[in-house]
């Protein structure tokens, strides 16, 4: 019980922080995405029982913030987390650098979900540009927060499995 309410403490700390903090010194483009850096740490460092349903979660929960379509980053944090999940086995998941490639490529890979998606169901023409200008700077963003995550002292401590 006291794992959970510190989990979830940190959940709203997360999303305070990203939905009411960043966006007023922050341009759109430098954002960086708290919770998939979450969602991330969560996929190598936890029990799938606990993860799985927090990675759908924490997507749905950034749908609702952000206004845009209901289940567009659930979907895609469920891919990439399940991906993490399969080769999470085979890393070794106490590295920073690791888990900063991770970041990385777990925003690329989200981003290319979310645009595939949109191309499919959505009819914008300008789409593919706006978000590929916006990419690189989301990415590099998004790894610098993985690495200031990866430098506190007891941040591998949540592993629960072996």
């Amino acid at each position: 019980m006291r794992a959970f309410l510190k989990a979830l403490c940190i959940v709203v700390a997360v999303v305070a922080f990203q939905s009411a903090v960043l966006p007023h010194y922050l341009e759109p483009a430098f954002k960086p995405d708290l919770l998939l850096v979450l969602m991330v740490f969560l996929a190598l460092r936890a029990e799938t029982s606990v993860s799985l349903p927090a990675a759908y979660g924490l997507g749905l929960l950034k749908d609702c913030l952000s206004g845009i379509y209901l289940g567009l980053n659930a979907f895609s944090f469920l891919v990439v987390y399940l991906v993490l999940k399969s080769v999470s086995e085979r890393l070794n998941v106490q590295s920073c650098l690791l888990f900063v490639l991770t970041v990385s490529a777990a925003t690329a890979a989200s981003a290319a979900i979310n645009l595939l998606l949109l191309l499919v169901f959505s009819q914008t023409p300008t789409l593919f540009a706006a978000l590929l200008n916006q990419l690189l700077p989301h990415l590099l963003v998004n790894a610098f927060v993985a690495s200031l995550v990866a430098a506190v002292p007891d941040c591998g401590s949540l592993r629960t499995s072996p």
